[in-house]
């Protein structure tokens, strides 16, 4: 494991491009965090916004752990990991390594549920915009969100299919992001 051996050390212009690529996605996911993602506006008088950070909080404080875990964990933990995983595939392993293999199907395996996040936020708007008293407005959070989880899916299938060594395996890494 090392920088001098890696797939962005070999390819010094795609490897600068894929890395600021990855930071905006990392920018983007802290950005659609911790931003306004819903404005509620019940009967005309009381207003509250919700960030996904902010519902995170109020989860934990109202004690609905199911809830604070499943979000955190496809919100805020699993977008991370993928972000991670996606600098060290990139930056860190010889693509001749085992190694290199088995991190390209964790995130093949966990590409799969990329989008459930974002579904779930869908899904939150939705029913809110189905209530009679209630009105929602979508803030720029929801979308600085959705362009980290877009991102990321773009950067993990190109860099899925450029970081395999021609004959190394006969694992298909193009199958990345479905």
């Amino acid at each position: 494991m090392g920088f001098t051996n890696s797939y962005a050390y070999s390819h010094p212009l795609r490897g600068l491009l894929v890395n600021l690529l990855l930071l905006a996605a990392a920018g983007l996911l802290a950005f659609g965090l911790v931003t306004p993602i819903l404005s509620l506006e019940k009967f005309y008088f009381f207003s509250n916004t919700v960030s996904l950070w902010s519902a995170l909080k109020q989860l934990a404080a109202e004690d609905e752990w199911g809830l604070f875990v499943l979000i955190g964990c496809f919100s805020v933990l699993f977008p991370v990991l993928k972000i991670v995983m996606l600098l060290m595939v990139w930056n860190l392993e010889n693509v001749r390594e085992e190694r290199h293999t088995r991190h390209l199907r964790w995130l093949e395996n966990y590409s799969k549920w990329s989008m459930l996040d974002v579904f779930v936020v869908a899904l939150l708007v939705v029913s809110v915009k189905l209530g009679a008293v209630a009105e929602a407005k979508v803030e720029p959070g929801i979308y600085a969100f959705a362009a980290s989880v877009v991102l990321t899916m773009l950067v993990s299938n190109w860099i899925g299919q450029h970081t395999r060594e021609p004959g190394s395996s006969s694992w298909n890494a193009s199958r990345i992001v479905e």
